[in-house]
């Protein structure tokens, strides 16, 4: 199509407008509990509504994608972006009013990336057929670049000049507006699968029971959550798993596939989990400006890098799992030295390793499931898309707020036991409320003002030290997460190997060897 590289910088503007909204609104959150006067509990609703928001977009929009066509859906994007800067700017009056404007604003807003995602990454890999690896990192080399912009205004506007939050927030309806000129008046290719007239069904059958069991699993503890019944959440996943069941005639599905829905999971947790707490830990062991340059630095080179996909794989040969073997490899050697780290320069080269390391595993992740399973159009990326949200909000965030809570604990604890039952938690934090996962970490208000008071007493500091002994410990046992991926990778790359090597493949050659295998 002589217009897919205008399509191409569409898309990169839509996940920029995304990143640049992300940044501003996790900036502006202290001017919300200042003006409204709300908890951090309120606020981290608040914020959790991007991640349900995205969600349903992306696997909601990848199901109705092929059917409907990427135009409408890009208009439904437009408006539901539009909508949530209206929504947020109204926001005023009583806490509870202002509260339930904020997270309806970010879900909406939420809502209309999911949508843009999935319309954005099998568009990218339909237009792009002979390179996906490449073209979908460029695509979502928009996602740090917008997350650098939208950090800097707020850096600029917000703790330099003090604008008012309203004005920040309404600075990304700029790439918003030049994301919508750009797709107007556009012609849309279809997916491989959607050009040859496949049914949902026939879409879905790669998923299957297998694939849809993962995607499943993490709606029923977000369900959970959200309702406070497991058993609630629990059968909401067991409907939308039969219902799958029942699409596809009770297809098995893909075992390569499942692997990668659960390898996804662990990307969404090690990447964007991570990413949630890096600067929190990197401001606590350093400063807070140093944490923010060090998320500018990190951020800049994964930026930089997405768009030498191409040349990676020319010049040093790696194809595309291959490329996730050393990266996972990379990331583990990195966030083991920031474990380590005790100087700036020092979290520069280690946090710098990571970033490496993180850069190529969603958009490749994406590109491999693109080239080895045409024939689920845009549903197979829109749901590996979900999945990793999905365990960045359930698993990855809460995960490493669980263990920097029990490493914290533990520490002070074994240092001093007497001022450890002065400083811990009234509530005992879980990982994914399992109760034999119990631990007692230290109060958010009595270690905050440790960590502000201008002349520290020894006591202060004992429980200062504990909690960045914590963060250490969380670096180091973050790095895990990456070490399963690489076996996965390694255990991929070996099965490539046995059928011939990997190469992307079209519908036809899918079905043939689907036949080959019965």
């Amino acid at each position: 199509m002589e217009n897919r590289k205008r399509l191409l910088w569409a898309g990169f503007m839509a996940i920029l407008a995304a990143g640049v909204g992300f940044a501003i609104r996790g900036g502006i959150f202290d001017n919300w509990a200042k003006e409204f006067g709300f908890t951090g509990e309120q606020l981290g609703k608040i914020g959790g509504a991007g991640f349900s928001g995205f969600c349903f977009g992306i696997i909601i929009g990848g199901v109705i994608c092929d059917m409907i066509g990427y135009g409408k859906l890009v208009i439904v994007a437009f408006a539901l972006h539009v909508a949530s800067a209206i929504v947020t700017f109204t926001a005023a009056g009583p806490q509870e009013a202002a509260y339930n404007r904020l997270f309806l604003g970010m879900f909406l807003f939420a809502l209309a990336n999911g949508t843009l995602e999935a319309v954005a990454n099998p568009l990218v890999a339909t237009l792009f057929p002979e390179n996906r690896m490449h073209y979908l990192n460029i695509l979502h080399a928009s996602w740090p670049a917008g997350m650098v912009l939208g950090a800097v205004i707020g850096w600029v506007l917000d703790d330099k000049m003090g604008v008012h939050w309203k004005i920040q927030l309404a600075l990304y309806l700029v790439p918003t507006v030049i994301y919508g000129i750009m797709f107007m008046g556009q012609t849309f290719p279809k997916s491989e699968a959607s050009a040859k007239g496949m049914k949902l069904g026939e879409m879905f059958k790669d998923v299957g029971l297998l694939g849809s069991a993962v995607a499943c699993f993490l709606v029923a503890k977000f369900f959970g959550g959200i309702l406070g019944n497991d058993m609630a959440g629990i059968g909401i996943g067991a409907v939308l798993w039969l219902a799958v069941g029942v699409l596809t005639k009770f297809s098995i599905g893909s075992v390569l596939l499942f692997v990668l829905f659960v390898t996804h999971a662990l990307v969404g947790a090690v990447e964007l989990g991570t990413d949630g707490w890096i600067q929190n830990i990197t401001g606590n062991l350093f400063s807070s400006e140093q944490g923010k340059y060090l998320f500018l630095w990190t951020s800049a080179i994964m930026f930089g890098l997405r768009f030498c996909g191409h040349f990676i794989e020319k010049t040093l040969g790696l194809k595309p799992v291959a490329l996730l073997l050393v990266c996972s490899v990379l990331a583990v050697i990195g966030l083991q030295l920031s474990s380590t780290m005790a100087s700036f320069g020092m979290a520069m080269v280690a946090l710098g390793i990571y970033a490496v390391g993180k850069t190529f595993f969603w958009p490749t992740m994406l590109a491999v499931a693109s080239d080895r399973f045409p024939r689920t159009g845009a549903i197979a990326i829109s749901f590996m898309g979900g999945i990793g949200m999905l365990s960045a909000g359930l698993i990855g965030g809460p995960g490493l707020g669980y263990l920097k809570d029990r490493f914290s604990g533990e520490e002070l604890k074994d240092k001093n036991p007497a001022l450890y039952a002065q400083y811990k938690a009234e509530k005992a934090s879980k990982f994914l409320d399992f109760e034999a996962t119990a631990a007692v970490g230290l109060d958010g208000k009595k270690l905050a003002e440790a960590k502000e008071a201008k002349e520290r007493t020894p006591e202060q500091t004992i429980v200062v030290l504990a909690d960045q002994a914590g963060d250490r410990h969380t670096l180091k046992a973050d790095s895990a997460i990456p070490a399963a991926m690489a076996v996965v990778y390694l255990l991929m790359l070996l099965y490539f190997k046995s059928i011939g090597g990997y190469k992307p493949i079209n519908i036809e050659e899918e079905m043939a060897h689907e036949a080959k295998k019965a």
